[in-house]
């Protein structure tokens, strides 16, 4: 018998949401990749574009290197800039399994320090069941 394999859903990320019309928002995502369900997402200060968020500061991007945002959907952003629905502000509960962190996120502290950054916006990453 074959084994089938889903792609994650927004029920796979999302555990709790007060308010969908206060805490999502639509924002453009900066061209040169594929973000995934439950990216990670800072905001490059100059542009106000969103990018996965890296654990420093990358030349060009500053201000991504702090999370802020978490994307609610799959966006294919490789061929230019690509708008796409995030989560901005809580209250909100994410399961932290499903979240997708940039390649330079690769410590448990830099991990810890992103899931701080979104909790302190109420975006509040758990471990589920």
């Amino acid at each position: 018998m074959p084994v089938l394999n889903a792609s994650p859903t927004l029920g796979d990320l999302l555990k709790f949401e007060l308010n969908a019309s206060y805490t999502r928002e639509t924002v453009t995502l900066k061209a040169g990749t594929s973000y995934p369900l439950g990216a990670v997402l800072g905001r490059i200060a100059a542009s106000g574009e969103y990018r996965l968020s890296p654990a420093a500061e990358v030349v060009g991007d500053e201000g991504a290197e702090t999370a802020i945002a978490v994307l609610l959907q799959a966006v294919d952003a490789t061929d230019g800039a690509a708008t796409g629905l995030i989560a901005a502000r809580g209250p909100v509960i994410l399961a932290d399994a499903a979240l997708a962190f940039d390649a330079s996120v690769d410590q448990p502290a830099e991990r810890a320090a992103k899931i701080t950054q979104l909790a302190a916006l109420g975006l509040v990453a758990r471990a589920t069941v």
